[in-house]
């Protein structure tokens, strides 16, 4: 089996991104779940307050022989909106910020400079406000979250929320589409 890496991002519901990376050449595993907050082993309800500090992410293991951390960035960028604090459309709260969370230095540097890049190029009308901050405890989330868009692509919020960011992410990225079955999420495991 190949080397993989991990990326974690987060970008307004969890459900949204993890059915996009899902689909994603070189995406081995995608994991929904908990990240940048204070309490251990938060509950979806407590992370729903507000109160825990931890973002909805998805944590992505890919092979870097066949996808680049930068593409992730790429696909991270096209499918939100990084330039509103704390909401992605009718989702408000902290734990729908936008947030990069790296695992390595090289990482944060890939992305510091694809954020300073896109406002070079005013590529958004508005100022990215995309936290860029070191990984932290990562908590998977609750096993009715794992595979959410595949297993209820008729619940009215994957209907009308997610399925057009999976549709967008298609159309922008069509060489990028999985050849087989879409990445399946791994055992969640807190890390």
């Amino acid at each position: 089996m190949a080397e993989t890496e991990t990326a974690t991002f987060a970008g307004g519901c969890f459900w949204c991104l993890e059915a996009v990376y899902q689909e994603l050449e070189g995406v081995v595993s995608v994991v929904s779940g908990y990240m940048g907050g204070t309490v251990v082993r938060p509950s979806y309800e407590q992370v729903c307050t507000g109160k825990t500090g931890h973002a909805e992410v998805v944590q992505v293991q890919y092979d870097p022989a066949r996808l680049s951390y930068e593409e992730l960035l790429e696909v991270f960028f096209s499918i939100h909106d990084p330039t509103t604090k704390n909401r992605q459309g009718n989702d408000i709260g902290t734990q729908y910020r936008s947030a990069i969370f790296c695992h390595t230095e090289a990482q944060r540097e890939a992305a510091t400079a694809m954020v300073q890049r896109l406002e070079r190029e005013q590529v958004f009308s508005s100022k990215i406000v995309t936290e860029v901050a070191l990984a932290s405890e990562f908590y998977a989330a609750e096993g009715y979250h794992q595979n959410y868009f595949q297993s209820h692509p008729e619940q009215p919020y994957c209907a009308y929320v997610v399925a057009p960011k999976v549709a967008k992410f298609r159309s922008r990225f069509p060489q990028r589409l999985m050849r087989a079955q879409p990445a399946r999420n791994s055992t969640p495991q807190s890390t």
